[in-house]
């Protein structure tokens, strides 16, 4: 199968994006897909400044539409596409349509708006590869997320319940306001506070795992109450870069320090799904802007703030 669609093409690294109309052919494992939306990603980024396999290349890494064809998903289903080298090995998804492989193509929870979906993809995948890969959660555990009352720390509470976790604390600083506090209701069975030097009160109750976003004097704290064989996953220090650890308490009750790197780490094609699927019960808040693909070089230089192209305002010319 094969359709005409208009594409945005890299020439080459430092030069302006051209819409341009190709012609696109789908081959054994590959899926057509309508574009409608698509993230402005640091790895797209990365690829503009030179990093293409060839030229011309179409980037977009992540980017969510329709289904037009596939051997794996429904036409006129709406998916997320990412990963298998989609806009970084392959052409990407910035363009009226994309053809990607199978397994780039992920199911969206019909309780997620596509855009929101799209703006909370990397902080759900951050999350999900914390409790689910690093800390491994598993039924029947109780659970402590430091720092809950951040995003991350909502999502990573959020995916132990959906691990099974028997029980999910919050860790929360004495400097978060209360109402801050009360937004994690639903998401954690009791909300802790703990202060500047990571001192926590007794009614923290002994866990198996930590997922600690907080860092600093917090994860020397917090650490104090993991059980024997228990484990404690590190993906942020926004509380400090430096803590202290009681090795007598790392080595008598055989914890593990583990950290999160995301950099490292080598998602499974199945955790994009995955991910979404855990946080698709809670309402979230998702901050983005969205802009027509046209207008792609008025916001590459932005440093901040999630941005989303509009691709079905693409047009040659």
């Amino acid at each position: 199968m094969s359709t005409r669609g208009t594409v945005l093409h890299s020439h080459g690294p430092g030069e302006q994006l051209k819409a341009d109309d190709v012609e696109l052919t789908v081959g054994p494992g590959e899926t057509l897909v309508e574009m409608r939306l698509a993230a402005v990603t640091p790895l797209d980024r990365s690829t503009l400044a030179g990093k293409q396999p060839r030229v011309p290349f179409v980037p977009g890494s992540e980017g969510t539409g329709v289904v037009v064809s596939s051997d794996v998903a429904a036409a006129g289903a709406t998916v997320v596409v990412r990963g298998e080298g989609v806009g970084v090995t392959r052409q990407g998804v910035w363009g009226r349509y994309a053809v990607v492989p199978n397994a780039a193509v992920h199911a969206l929870p019909s309780s997620l708006e596509p855009a929101a979906a799209l703006a909370l993809l990397t902080p759900a995948l951050t999350a999900h590869t914390a409790v689910r890969r690093v800390a491994d959660v598993q039924q029947g555990e109780t659970v402590v997320v430091t720092g809950v009352t951040g995003l991350i720390g909502r999502m990573c509470a959020a995916i132990a319940r959906a691990a099974g976790a028997a029980r999910v604390i919050g860790l929360v600083s004495l400097d978060d306001a209360a109402d801050s506090a009360d937004s994690a209701d639903g998401l954690v069975d009791q909300v802790v506070r703990v202060d500047g030097l990571g001192q926590v009160g007794r009614e923290l109750p002994w866990c198996d795992a930590v997922i600690d976003t907080m860092g600093g004097p917090v994860t020397g704290g917090v650490l104090g109450h993991v059980s024997p064989g228990g484990r404690i996953a590190v993906l942020g220090y926004k509380a400090g870069e430096f803590t202290t650890i009681d090795l007598h308490k790392l080595v008598g009750r055989d914890l593990r320090l583990l950290p999160v790197n995301l950099q490292r780490t080598t998602l499974a094609p199945e955790a994009v799904g995955e991910a979404l699927a855990d946080i698709a019960s809670v309402p979230w808040r998702a901050d983005y802007d969205v802009v027509p693909a046209n207008r792609i070089g008025d916001v590459l230089g932005r440093s901040s703030g999630r941005v989303l192209l509009d691709l079905t305002t693409l047009s040659a010319g």
